[in-house]
Formats: structure tokens, sequence, C-alpha cells
């Protein structure tokens, strides 16, 4: 089975739901899943604590733009929430006059009453929470930062893991120069990328990893450029071939190593 897809192990994260019977078994074997799955879990255990809104600050208008961004919202919500609580700008304290310099003022009128029911609306209308402090919003909003992070995770896991390289210098006549690398995929295939600084062949090139007394070889396939990705047996195991050979090959039909070696050099992990 491959591996599991970061969008059901945020659900799962979420809401311990996303799983069938054969993805939790997957689960429980595989330990990059599991490690993603923790550090997803992780993630929504920090999200899921209700912040002290008291001590939290408003952020600025480059939070909202950003989170606009990555999350690509609509042109209808761009406009940044909180603009209009910045707009409101703090009435200044004014000092008393002096005594002296002060006028008589006429009568204060009495301000008109109102219902006591508009009086608790307006009241708690001030009272609500602005939307940066109300927990169900941080809860909305770990769910989308999760879902971001787990798919940079999952990228970073199943990203292409080099194993081992090696530098490759000339043989004999030849100037040529370059490198190899032996790179682990996410389903566990590993490949060998080989880069010359130019093609010397009379004939063509073939890629060869060799054992360390050169007793024994395999033959990788043919490199027509100067550049060419080769895939590894899956029983090969590096350390009983770790020569990299590219070889000056004539057209004759025989499949033996040619032994004009164009450059070679050894893997290093």
């Amino acid at each position: 089975m491959p591996h599991l897809d970061p969008e059901r192990l945020s659900l799962l994260a979420l809401y311990d739901d996303g799983l069938d019977e054969e993805g939790r078994e997957h689960l429980r074997s595989c330990s990059a899943c599991t490690a993603d799955y923790a550090a997803l879990r992780r993630a929504v255990d920090a999200m899921k604590t209700t912040p002290d809104a008291n001590s939290l600050e408003a952020p600025g208008p480059q939070v909202w733009a950003g989170i606009h961004r990555e999350l690509g919202l609509s042109q209808a919500v761009q406009e940044d929430p909180l603009s209009s609580v910045r707009r409101a700008a703090p009435v200044p304290e004014v000092a008393p006059a002096p005594a002296e310099a002060r006028l008589p003022q006429p009568a204060r009128q009495p301000e008109p009453t109102q219902p006591r029911e508009q009086l608790q609306t307006a009241g708690h209308s001030r009272r609500t929470a602005a939307w940066w402090q109300r927990p169900g919003t941080w809860l909305a909003a770990a769910a989308a930062t999760l879902l971001v992070a787990g798919a940079a995770v999952w990228s970073l896991n199943r990203a292409p893991q080099p194993l081992a390289q090696a530098e490759l210098t000339p043989l004999a006549q030849h100037s040529a120069t370059g490198s190899a690398k032996v790179i682990r995929a996410a389903d566990g295939s590993r490949t060998l990328e080989v880069k010359l600084s130019k093609d010397e062949a009379q004939g063509y090139q073939e890629v060869w990893l060799i054992a360390p007394d050169l007793s024994r070889l395999v033959s990788l396939g043919v490199m027509n450029s100067d550049s060419g990705t080769f895939e590894l047996p899956a029983g090969l195991e590096l350390a009983d071939f770790p020569i990299v050979d590219v070889s000056d090959e004539p057209v004759d039909g025989n499949p033996g190593h040619s032994s004009v070696s164009i450059v070679r050099g050894t893997l290093n992990s």
C-alpha cells in the first residue's frame, strides 16, 4: 500500500476520522506516516488550547493578506476584517480648563431614554469579542493551518532522498568529469543520476555499477547524452557495487564491458 494521503492524515488528526481499517493498519506499520501523524496531532493539540484573549494583540493587515493569499480566498473577503477596528482611533482625554477660563454652560438636556431591552442589546454588542478572540474562529483557523502544514510536512517527507554520491574522474586518455547520485523515492525505489561534463564515447556510453575488487559488475543501461537517470534493481546492495563506471562501448553486439572506461568514481553515503 502506498503512503497515506496528507488530507486523510489531517482529518484523522483533527477528528479521528478519515481512515478505513486498511489505512489504520498501514499507519501502525509505516514509520514515515506515523511520524507525519504525530506531527499533525501536536499541531492540533496546540491549536485547540484556548488562548487568553486579554493577552492577545490584534494582528497587522499583513497577516490577513498572507492568509488570503495562501488559502486562495476570493476578492469578496480580501479586506482585513480588523481594518474597521484600527480606523476607530481612541478619543484623547482633554484636561479641564482652569476655573477662571471656564464659561457658563447651558443647562444639560436630559438624554432620551431607551427601552431596557435596547440597552441590554447594545451592551451585549459592545461585549462581543472580535473574530480573532473567538475560540471557534481559532479552531477553524487551526484546521486551515493544519491542512497547509500537513501538505508541507507530507511534501517534505515524500521528497526524493539522496542516499549516496560520487565524483567521477577521467580515466586513460579521457578528460570528462562528472558526478553520480543515488536517489530514493517515496515508494522506496532507487535511481542513479549521472552527469558528465561531455560525451567522449567513440561508440556509445554505458553505465555500470562495479564491485570493489572489479570482479563483478551490473549494467544499468545506455546513456545517450551527457546525463541520464537509471533505475537500480530492488535487491542490489550499494555496498556490494559501490563503483560507478561509464564506459565507451563499440557497436559490436557484445554485452560485456569493453574495458575502456571514460570516468569512474566510488559512491559515498
